[in-house]
């Protein structure tokens, strides 16, 4: 028999309620951001069903690495999907994410993302853990020289070649991992660490099917902490989960600002 309106109302209810006696309680919050918060921010979630991995095959690292024209598709990608990242602000979901930073409360955000928005919404970079790199911004893969996204698009637009470096001739690319390439040690040690030492590890937007990242609140799990995973959709992490939300991402954090 269905559920009825009401049911469902009481009992998401009980589940916020819940959340709010957790995130009350708890002295240490790893919190772990996924492709559904951005989404609701209009960054599109690359590897969902319709998403751009669907229609279009992403590109390698070890091929950006030995084809010049693999180099410059991935540019010509980068640049079509320009409006979109820089049009993108911070959703409610962002905002109550960022105001537990503020708080005290969660040390650092743990993201998937490469979008930037933790760091728009006004947490400090240093407590934005990117796994997967972040693409407003780009290096040279053999001096680690950084280049404005910016200072690269009129360049590429009006030669169509792909950027190389002015102070050793390396490669440019932007700061994002790319299938194939070595995860950030730094950021995944930082990510690991905090998964160990949080009591409360909530899980926002994410499908959970990425790894290594993935395993991260499975790791917290089996060190005592409590695991909320707040998601519209179901995810592997669901049977050791302590809490399931499900819904729009904003629509659920909206409330549980500090």
């Amino acid at each position: 028999m269905p559920i009825a309106a009401a049911d469902k109302d009481a009992v998401l209810a009980e589940k916020r309620a819940r959340f709010a006696a957790m995130l009350a309680r708890a002295d240490r919050v790893a919190a772990f951001t996924g492709a559904g918060l951005s989404t609701e921010a209009g960054i599109p979630d690359f590897r969902s069903p319709g998403g751009r991995w669907s229609r279009i095959k992403p590109i390698a690292f070890e091929a950006f690495l030995a084809d010049e024209e693999a180099r410059r598709e991935s540019w010509r990608r980068r640049f079509d999907m320009d409006d979109e990242i820089r049009s993108a602000r911070p959703t409610r979901g962002h905002m109550a994410i960022a105001s537990w930073v503020q708080a005290g409360k969660c040390p650092a955000v743990i993201t998937q993302n490469i979008d930037n928005l933790h760091q728009d919404s006004g947490i400090p970079a240093d407590a934005v853990v990117e796994v997967h790199g972040n693409t407003t911004y780009a290096t040279c893969l053999d001096c680690a020289r950084r280049y404005e996204i910016e200072a690269l698009r009129a360049p590429f637009l009006a030669n169509g070649q792909a950027p190389r470096c002015d102070d050793c001739g390396g490669f440019i690319k932007t700061a994002t991992i790319s299938f194939g390439q070595p995860m950030p040690e730094t950021a995944m040690r930082r990510a690991t660490e905090l998964a160990r030492t949080c009591d409360l590890f909530v899980v926002v937007g994410s499908s959970l099917v990425v790894y290594p990242a993935a395993d991260l609140p499975r790791l917290a799990h089996r060190q005592g902490a409590r695991v909320v995973i707040v998601n519209r959709e179901e995810t592997p992490g669901d049977r050791y989960a302590d809490l399931l939300l499900r819904g729009e991402i904003g629509d659920l954090l909206e409330e549980f600002v500090l």
